[in-house]
């Protein structure tokens, strides 16, 4: 009587069970697509940001090869010929990063 019971009761409650995984089967395909689309588009907002990186990196680069350079050029005045090769060597990578910078906003 039990194992009848049992019998008939569990299509009604494996039939939930079933349709969800039918349900999953067939929308399978489009999430799967859905992802790969998000995964291979970048939105506007995420390329903003990755330029904001690139150029904060530039800038701190940038002041950094200036700094050095100030201290090459007073090291070369004081007669130092390396300093003088160091500092001309400096302001060539400074030239080639100068026109990826942003224009300073005037005040």
């Amino acid at each position: 009587m039990r194992r009848l019971f049992l019998l008939l009761l569990m299509p009604l409650t494996l039939g939930g069970c079933v349709a969800r995984t039918l349900v999953n089967v067939a929308t399978a395909p489009v999430r799967v697509a859905s992802k790969g689309i998000d995964l291979a588009t970048t939105s506007q907002a995420e390329a903003d940001q990755k330029r904001g990186r690139e150029l904060r990196k530039l800038e701190e680069r940038y002041g950094k090869l200036e700094r050095n350079w100030r201290k090459a050029d007073r090291h070369c005045s004081e007669g130092n010929s390396d300093a003088c090769l160091e500092r001309d060597t400096i302001a060539a990578e400074m030239d080639q990063i100068r026109p990826m910078l942003p224009a300073p906003v005037p005040d």
